[in-house]
């Protein structure tokens, strides 16, 4: 079953960042990346993210900067910064808290 794009909107910094921390990546590694976890029942939009990694910089929360030519082009890869991965450390602690927010209700009693 394919997941709404509106379900995962509020979380897709956290996504984002969380690949981005793990290592250096390109705009299209981290579009595959989140299809191959998902076993593609998610699928990010080239465009959504572009918009996502412009809003994260902005925020000082990642840098890019142009690595090595492949396939005939350069590519512009994102880095984390330490503030990044302070404001990661909040969304990971928020997103325990609305985890079990959510259980309440969805797992609770019926």
């Amino acid at each position: 079953m394919a997941i709404s794009s509106d379900v995962l909107r509020g979380h897709l910094e956290s996504i984002i960042l969380t690949l981005i921390k793990e290592k250096d990546r390109y705009g299209y590694e981290i579009v595959n990346e989140i299809k191959a976890r998902t076993d593609g029942s998610f699928v990010m939009k080239e465009a959504t993210l572009y918009a996502m990694v412009q809003r994260l910089e902005r925020k000082e929360v990642i840098d890019s900067y142009i690595g090595d030519k492949s396939h005939g082009k350069k590519r512009r890869y994102y880095t984390i910064t330490p503030l990044g991965k302070a404001y990661l450390k909040e969304k990971q602690v928020e997103w325990k808290e609305l985890k079990a927010i959510m259980a309440l209700f969805m797992e609770g009693k019926s």
